[in-house]
């Protein structure tokens, strides 16, 4: 059972947000909300970037290479368009990036030497997760961000079918599925958490 004052696996408890047009006294400003946004999604793709670099390091002779390589370039994608709204916005990056850099590319790279199905997994529990965080972000952004609605909602449907891609490349036939993903979801989690906020 969760402890009530932790999120799911221990992370940070994910509390309702007010939408973009309810902010209170006290909740941080519009700019501050949107800058949150935009540097925790750009952290998030870099992190996938990462992840995917790393898997295809062990992986990119084999029959998975080719979906692999796809989703890849589907996530630099999406990182080229935060870079670009970092800059348009004037958004610094997460101070955590370094780490990010690291840490992704580990994740691939061990999931992978597991095996091409628990790299598979790891795109499942990866993918879940951003897809419940895009899903948030929309729901809060309303009709007061349109454009940045839009780009989310875009990407959000990428990242259900890298899920699906994943699923179908027999993810949940990996060793140890339940548990592998459950960890890599938590620890993406915690992941969201500190880069909204660092």
């Amino acid at each position: 059972m969760t402890h009530p004052a932790q999120g799911e696996g221990g992370a940070p408890p994910r509390h309702a947000e007010p939408a973009l047009d309810a902010l209170m006294p006290g909740d941080p400003g519009r700019a501050e909300t949107i800058a949150r946004m935009i540097r925790v999604d750009q952290a998030g793709e870099y992190g996938a970037a990462r992840i995917y670099a790393g898997q295809l390091a062990v992986l990119g002779r084999t029959k998975a290479a080719p979906a692999l390589r796809h989703m890849a370039e589907q996530e630099r994608r999406h990182l080229d368009e935060f870079d670009r709204l970092m800059v348009e916005r004037r958004v610094r990056p997460t101070l955590l990036q370094p780490l990010w850099h690291v840490a992704g590319f580990a994740l691939g790279a061990a999931t992978a030497l597991l095996g091409e199905k628990a790299a598979m997994a790891c795109t499942v529990a990866v993918e879940e997760t951003i897809d419940e965080h895009y899903r948030r972000q929309a729901e809060r952004l309303g009709e007061a961000e349109p454009k940045l609605k839009g780009t989310i909602e875009e990407f959000r449907e990428d990242e259900l079918e890298h899920r699906d891609t994943a699923l179908a490349h027999g993810a949940q036939q990996a060793p140890g599925y339940q548990p592998l993903t459950s960890a890599i979801k938590s620890a993406s989690r915690l992941a969201i958490w500190l880069s909204e906020r660092f």
